[in-house]
């Protein structure tokens, strides 16, 4: 165990100096996040640290790979670098929504066979080219979501450890962990983007010094959504609905309400139950760390959930229902209070 705490450490050390570096760099360049009316920040903001973030993780996940590992555990580390390449050119020119869905479609794609070595999800239920619509169309809108949700200092930062930490738990937890595609904990690909990015975090927490950026939130989303499909594949699908539980009920019935109002949907925009905290006087660092907390618990219903799932996923889906009634609690008394004045 110290082993593990200790190499935990030095990533997280490792993701602070780069982050660091990083940082320096987009200054110079200034490559900056400007605010606009739907920001939840007031002050440009230097935007891109997720190459910090993307790099440690490729990085140490080819390193334990080796020459050796097996040809699809590649597989996520080239779309992985895809996804950067691209989304690190969106953070700076701004391409074209319809050409960035399209391409996370066609990547995603490219990634079944690595999710499928461990199992297919809902084999005896439905055919296999159905199931792999199904995935690459969840995976891709996880993507998505994970990007929309990259709204406030800290909130993805404490989302990834709470989804990376989960999986690894429950990994090391479950009869089935021998089928992990990292034959040792201590480098475990959930262990190894939770540091990663608690390293990040350092530089993030409210006031963030700098942002992510899509160079950061897409391959993130990429990572994670890929380790929740692998748990799902095991047979775990429970935990891969609970670990997830907060954004995926957020960015959901955000999406849902944008679409009977006939939004354009991929249009950035404020009306997230995390914004709605801030905006009516909560802090970015106080909203952090409640979903910090919640994820802790959903974390513990997760491993629950191996033994027990649909009680897991009721006292999950509680959970976040209380989470969600104290972010939007002050923003509906704010909103009483204006109708009466």
């Amino acid at each position: 165990m110290f082993e593990n705490i200790t190499l935990f450490l030095i990533l997280s050390a490792s993701s602070v100096a780069v982050t660091g570096m990083v940082l320096l760099f987009l200054r110079k360049r200034a490559i900056l996040d400007h605010p606009n009316h739907r920001s939840s920040h007031k002050v440009p903001t230097p935007r891109g640290g997720g190459i910090a973030v993307t790099s440690i993780i490729l990085a140490v996940w080819l390193w334990q790979l080796g020459p050796d590992g097996a040809l699809l555990d590649y597989l996520p580390l080239g779309v992985g670098f895809l996804l950067a390449g691209m989304s690190w050119l969106d953070d700076i020119y701004d391409l074209s929504a319809k050409i960035r869905f399209l391409a996370q479609l066609v990547l995603t794609g490219m990634s079944l066979p690595w999710v499928f070595q461990h199992g297919i999800p809902l084999e005896a239920y439905l055919p296999v080219w159905l199931i792999a619509i199904l995935i690459i169309l969840a995976w891709t809108a996880f993507i998505n979501f994970f990007n929309f949700m990259d709204g406030i200092d800290g909130i993805s930062g404490v989302e990834a450890i709470g989804i990376g930490l989960g999986f690894t738990l429950i990994t090391l937890s479950s009869a089935q962990s021998a089928s992990n595609p990292f034959p040792t904990f201590e480098l475990a690909p959930g262990l190894l983007i939770a540091a990663a990015t608690a390293g990040f975090l350092i530089w993030n927490w409210h006031p963030a010094k700098i942002f992510l950026g899509d160079v950061g939130s897409i391959p993130l989303g990429y990572f994670l959504g890929g380790l929740l499909l692998v748990l799902a594949a095991r047979g775990e699908w429970a935990a891969a609905i609970i670990l997830p539980g907060y954004y995926l009920t957020d960015a959901g019935l955000t999406l849902l309400k944008r679409i009977i109002r006939r939004e354009k949907i991929w249009e950035a925009h404020r009306d997230h139950y995390y914004q709605r905290a801030v905006r009516s006087g909560h802090s970015h660092a106080r909203v952090s760390l409640m979903i910090a907390l919640t994820n802790c618990g959903l974390i513990i219903l997760a491993g629950w959930s191996v033994a027990a799932p649909y009680y897991a996923l009721a006292a999950a889906a509680a959970l976040i229902g209380l989470l969600i009634f104290w972010m939007n609690s002050r923003h509906a008394e704010k909103s009483r209070g204006a109708l009466h004045d």
